[in-house]
């Protein structure tokens, strides 16, 4: 019996068990494959909703589903948070001491923030990739009236990439509806000498956030902040207070996959086309967790969820798994409360951003509603 197990409740994981619940489903009625996902909570969240809730335009209810609901009935879910995958047993543990054999792994955690690898973070910084971080930040920004507001990238890589412009460009624009854009100084920070990693991004931001009137500081590595004095200190021995601050911390894989011997370097060291964990047999790796050369972006899980899918149904038929995913990424960059462009492009052909647009703001709008059929592998 071919035993799929998948660790991880995200986008990439639950697209990937639908898909081959699909494909597979003559092997799962006749008892040859079971397909079990692994997630440690009953509901799955939209991340990318996150953003919104920071200005107060989404609430739980929207971006919120039952897992089950989401899930092909042939897919068993498991809720038991991963502590550990023992590849010599070919056995993943979770909390709750359960050991779940499998004979194919894919590894779909996402990642997770860590502002305490920061001196002063977690006490001076508000933060807006998490839920609670978001709806804190919320209730920042409902009452403030003036000063200076810092969005600060701190750790790359990092979920979204574009979140932190997305960021700073709704602020501009929060501020402007409120009539304070002039008591407030917006300041925008990047560790290298532009303003985002991408250079084709970077070059079309860059503009945009002057005619803002949007100061920018790179090569700005965040060494500490003074949570008292309200001052980050960096690596280049220069300082800049701020009354407001929006850090972008850290990011890491899950501990278990560190503990369990899947890392390199932070991440799970993963063949740019096949989405194989190198070293290991009969694992597979997507979405934030890799080491890939991708944005860690929910698009990236989708596209490469139907790569995982395609090879590991060719496994289980005993068929060369033949599927390649080629890098291919699509972001939305929102660029205030009612414009936003967006970017496509793979590992051989770099991103162009179009000229933002009202429309493309509400295909965005549009595509978060119907979210839930892309995490039923409908589209």
């Amino acid at each position: 019996m071919h035993d799929i197990v998948i660790a991880g409740g995200g986008v990439g994981g639950t697209v990937v068990a639908n898909l081959l619940a699909e494909e597979l489903a003559p092997e799962i009625s006749l008892g040859k494959v079971r397909i079990r996902l692994i997630t440690d909570r009953p509901e799955h969240v939209y991340k990318p909703a996150f953003l919104y809730l920071a200005f107060g335009r989404t609430a739980p209810t929207a971006y919120r589903r039952p897992q089950r609901e989401l899930l092909h009935p042939r897919v068993e879910l498991v809720v038991d948070p991963v502590l550990a995958v023992d590849t010599s047993q070919r056995r993943v543990i979770g909390d709750s001491g359960q050991a779940y054999a499998y004979s194919r792994l894919v590894l779909a955690p996402g990642a997770q923030v860590v502002p305490e690898r920061t001196p002063g973070l977690a006490e001076a910084g508000e933060q807006f990739y998490t839920e609670e971080g978001a709806a804190r930040l919320y209730r920042r920004l409902e009452g403030f009236t003036g000063g200076s507001v810092v969005v600060s990238v701190i750790g790359v890589p990092h979920m979204c990439p574009v979140a932190p412009l997305e960021m700073i460009f709704m602020l501009d624009a929060f501020f402007r509806q409120r009539g304070r854009r002039d008591q407030v100084e917006l300041i925008y920070t990047y560790p290298i000498n532009r303003v985002h990693s991408n250079p084709a991004i970077a070059e079309w931001a860059a503009p945009e956030l002057e005619s803002r009137g949007i100061r920018t500081e790179t090569f700005f590595n965040v060494e500490r902040i003074d949570p008292q004095q309200k001052v980050i200190e960096t690596l280049e021995g220069t300082s800049l207070p701020f009354d407001l601050l929006i850090g972008i911390p850290e990011h890491a894989a899950p501990p278990f996959l560190e503990s369990s011997g899947l890392t390199d370097a932070g991440w799970v060291p993963t063949d740019r086309h096949t989405l194989r964990v190198k070293g290991h047999e009969g694992i597979y790796a997507l979405g934030d967790v890799t080491d890939l050369p991708v944005s860690k972006a929910g698009s990236v899980a989708h596209y490469q969820a139907a790569t995982v899918a395609a090879n590991l149904a060719a496994e289980v038929r005993g068929l060369p798994p033949a599927a390649r995913y080629q890098g291919k990424t699509f972001c939305f960059i929102e660029t205030g409360t009612d414009q936003a462009t967006f970017v496509e492009f793979d590992y051989d052909h770099p991103p162009r951003p179009v000229r933002p647009s009202r429309w493309i703001h509400w295909a965005k709008m549009a595509y978060n509603q119907s979210y839930w059929l892309t995490a039923r592998g409908v589209i």
